[in-house]
């Protein structure tokens, strides 16, 4: 199974001046992981795929801020 969201774990030195980010995401788009357009795919209407960025759902991924959920945490 695939996912759209990736992680990975950089170096971290003794010597590092700053306190490390020990897990580093990102994201990968849907397309990647489809090898063909099949026919007849389902179209987004034209004012909404102008919003979207895609004419066909399936490409469609809205890219979301993996440290947001942290902050509004913090808040409350």
């Amino acid at each position: 199974m695939f996912t759209l969201r990736k992680q990975w774990y950089p170096f971290v030195g003794p010597f590092d001046p700053c306190k490390p980010i020990t897990c580093k995401s990102y994201s990968t788009p849907p397309q990647l992981y489809i090898n063909f357009q099949p026919p007849n795919l389902p179209q987004f209407s034209p004012k909404e795929a102008l919003c979207k960025g895609t004419l066909w759902p399936i490409f469609y991924d809205p890219w979301y801020n993996p440290y947001e959920k942290a902050k509004r945490e913090e808040k409350l």
